[in-house]
């Protein structure tokens, strides 16, 4: 597990088992999709769990890119920032989207609230105390009072989302304003922790953030879009604060963000990971399965993310010269 780069860490046991009441909270989103994006035929488990995969390693994707955007323009390297957006648009606009729409993420206004009560349930009363306990034992009292206070914002989506379903369900009451967000500025940096125990639980805390955000921002896209503003703007606002804060000061305590060097090297690691190994896995395994679409929206998303790696490649080659420019497609 060690030698996978950071952002496919969502694939081993640990994250993997944590992660299991935030997957229950995406198959309530899928059983309410009828009304919604509606797939052909519903994907095998198998594949199910290769589009859940692919949609957090997506999200982590888009979140952290725009994270090393911003520390690339710090170091007067604009055109590397711009790439690193591009980049993380495609993971999240395309990437992501269309993995949703063939797992049946996106429900109604009343199933997405739901999911969204289930995942922010989970974190508030288990997963963010936890992991603040560990912490506080293992010695790193920095990330045990950020993990005590992310769970006490958790709850307060949890409450803000239900009130929402009440008004949703039965057409009386406001929805909750929007929460404020305070952005954190990520400074590039070692780890600010000491345990092994704790990296582990902030490498789950961001995948969780980042997959929360892109979901909420599909949800909120699909109330707007349906005429319920409100209900969007909730979403919008709430996703927001897990990737400008929650994922944010996660990520500066884990280290995530380097020198634009680094950060290079990091994401040609993971679009190579991803090129040549994870999506000709699902690829296979969906074609074995008989969800061909699944199969070949695998195989197109492989090759993507081969010319992810070399646009980066062709970036980290260039540093130092005058105009770093590079391209994605």
């Amino acid at each position: 597990m060690t030698s996978l780069p950071t952002r496919f860490l969502l694939g081993s046991t640990v994250t993997a088992a944590l992660s299991i009441p935030l997957y229950g909270a995406f198959a309530a989103a899928a059983a309410g999709s009828a009304s919604a994006d509606v797939v052909a035929r519903t994907p095998s488990p198998q594949t199910r769990a290769d589009l859940a995969k692919a949609m957090r390693g997506e999200a982590f994707a888009n979140v952290s890119y725009r994270l090393y955007a911003d520390q690339a323009r710090r170091e007067g390297l604009p055109s590397v920032a711009h790439l690193f957006e591009r980049t993380a648009a495609t993971e999240r606009d395309e990437h992501f989207a269309e993995s949703a729409r063939m797992a049946g993420l996106v429900g109604d206004d009343a199933a997405n609230l739901r999911a969204a009560i289930a995942g922010e349930h989970y974190e508030h009363n288990t997963m963010y105390p936890g992991f603040a306990r560990q912490a506080a034992k293992d010695g790193d009292a920095n990330a045990s009072d950020r993990f005590a206070e992310i769970g006490r914002d958790e709850g307060r989506h949890e409450t803000a989302f239900r009130t929402a379903l009440k008004v949703v369900q039965t057409g009386r009451g406001a929805v909750p304003a929007a929460p404020d967000v305070t952005p954190h500025q990520v400074s590039a940096g070692p780890a600010k922790v000491r345990a092994e125990r704790t990296r582990t639980n902030l490498d789950t805390a961001m995948h969780g953030e980042a997959e929360a955000y892109t979901k909420y921002n599909l949800w909120g896209e699909r109330a707007t879009d349906k005429g319920d503003p409100d209900v969007g703007r909730l979403f919008h606002g709430t996703g927001e604060v897990e990737r400008q804060e929650h994922f944010a000061e996660t990520a500066e305590l884990a280290g995530l963000v380097g020198s634009t060097r680094d950060n290079l090297s990091k994401a040609i690691a993971g679009e190579r990971y991803e090129s040549t190994t994870m999506y000709p896995s699902f690829a296979d395994r969906a074609t074995g399965a008989g969800d061909t679409d699944a199969a070949r929206m695998f195989s197109d998303t492989a090759k993507d993310e081969g010319r992810h790696a070399r646009a980066f490649e062709q970036a980290r080659d260039r540093l130092g010269q005058e105009g770093t420019g590079a391209s994605s497609s």
